[in-house]
């Protein structure tokens, strides 16, 4: 039975609140220090090192190319330039969680033990990270398998920690609980790359190479995820009773069985639908200026890579505040106004991207402060919105199709980056071509009848929306 139904005692629901944040504040580590920052050059390094390697070994002949510094490596009997391992690796994984996260969501569903699932699951994930720190000399092999595990406990773990905010939240706390979510998510991301930026960047100083200093914090993502989910687990519980009463391998069975019956009654829920395709477009464009915004300041702006990491953390800082400042104005102008306003922003952060100036640490700083400010909040209030116009009892599922969605389209904005940048031979076209994501998301969500669309799924409308 959820909240929605039959509320429990508001000092129930609120030891789950503050219990339930905290899942934000373990798994961030994993997207901002291993996936932002250090696997892709780190893992780059190892595929290379085995590239020169097999040269030495074999001659010249045993790449593609002669030139070490484009030496491919071997993939399946294939050749893949050991430069292009991350981005190659990043798609593969990005395809497995699109096949698991539905079928996940579907088995949490049906078996309504997610805080089991979220346990496995994160502490697999866990695992997985802090792995990566074996990975060294030439067995890049070993690190690809890891991330894909870690990628796909990751994304299946969110997957059931969403599903948890319909339960512990009424519809009117949902946008304060998600938004303090995300915010504790941003700082505790922040403080654990602080750590290991400081190792990293002092390693010299303590004896240690640079590689060690990075395999040391794979360590520390892994067990920093471990030890907070802790937290969570202690305060969850389950909400509502099972759908089937199946158990061991039949669970699987039964979960592709629910999994197809949601797919079949999505489509009498259009408007929870057209919520999510709009949400798929702006999200887009957040993500693809998040994951730019480094090669703009390195490639357009010359700066160095101080400056670049000192952004990041920035980014992470300011992004609490953000998001603590984006629930007040949804509990003022709802969630919907809120998240209109933001886009808005959106547009005027790119607007002042493009006229920054080369060489200008001061300026990106500040531009680096304007993504922080929308960044988490914009992303929090779509997840509480999203979260009013879900049928009850299929959360996991709608937000396995909520992830995956995500995830199936973020190839576009990097696409029109990368085209715009290649056909103009300028970044600051391509940077500003991404205001189309947030123009097009802003004026789509106009016309999405949030109001009804809550009250078609069988939810209950908050005050404002």
């Amino acid at each position: 039975m959820s909240v929605a139904d039959s509320p429990a005692p508001a000092i129930d629901r609120k030891r789950e609140q503050r219990g339930w944040i905290w899942y934000d504040w373990a798994n961030q580590v994993f997207p901002t220090s291993v996936i932002t920052v250090f696997l892709s050059g780190y893992l780059t390094a190892v595929a290379k090192e085995a590239a020169r390697e097999d040269v030495a070994r074999n001659g010249p002949d045993a790449c593609a190319t002669s030139s070490l510094q484009q030496c491919d490596i071997s993939v399946f009997g294939g050749y893949v330039p050991a430069g292009s391992l991350w981005g190659y690796l990043l798609s593969i994984a990005t395809v497995v969680q699109v096949l698991v996260l539905p079928i996940m969501g579907a088995i949490a569903d049906r078996t309504q033990n997610k805080r089991r699932m979220l346990a496995w699951t994160a502490f697999l994930g866990a695992a997985a990270t802090a792995s990566l720190a074996f990975v060294g000399g030439t067995n890049w092999q070993l690190g690809i398998a890891l991330f894909i595990l870690a990628n796909m406990s990751y994304g299946s773990s969110v997957v059931v920690y969403y599903a948890f905010l319909p339960e512990i939240a009424t519809p009117d706390e949902r946008d304060a609980v998600s938004s303090r979510g995300w915010a504790f998510g941003y700082l505790g991301g922040g403080l654990a790359l602080a750590v290991q930026l400081g190792l990293f960047i002092g390693h010299d100083a303590i004896g240690i190479g640079e590689g060690v200093a990075v395999r040391i914090g794979f360590v520390m993502s892994g067990l920093w995820w471990a030890a907070f989910t802790l937290i969570p687990l202690a305060h969850l519980k389950r909400h509502r009773e099972p759908h089937g009463g199946e158990s061991g391998a039949s669970v699987i069975t039964a979960g592709f069985r629910e999994l197809r019956q949601t797919l079949r009654q999505a489509k009498t829920f259009p408007l929870t639908l057209a919520f999510l395709g709009t949400y798929l477009i702006y999200t887009d464009g957040i993500a693809t200026v998040a994951n730019v915004s480094a090669q703009y300041g390195r490639d357009e702006l010359k700066l160095d890579e101080t400056v670049l990491i000192a952004t990041i953390l920035i980014v992470q800082f300011v992004a609490f505040a953000g998001a603590v400042i984006h629930g007040r104005m949804a509990r003022r102008w709802g969630a919907k106004r809120t998240i209109m306003i933001s886009l808005v922003v959106w547009i005027g952060v790119i607007g002042a991207a493009y006229f920054v100036q080369a060489g200008q640490q001061v300026q990106f700083y500040l531009l680096a402060v304007g993504i922080g400010i929308v960044l988490g909040g914009t992303n929090a209030l779509s997840r509480s919105l999203f979260s009013q116009m879900i049928p009850p009892g299929r959360e996991a599922q709608y937000f396995s199709l909520y992830e995956v969605g995500e995830r199936s389209t973020s190839w576009l904005g990097p696409l029109v980056f990368a085209g715009v940048g290649q056909a103009t031979g300028s970044f600051r076209l391509a940077i500003i071509s991404l205001v189309v994501f947030f123009v097009v998301g802003f004026v789509l969500l106009i016309f999405v009848p949030v109001r009804k669309a809550i009250v078609a799924s069988g939810n209950p409308v908050p005050a404002k929306v």
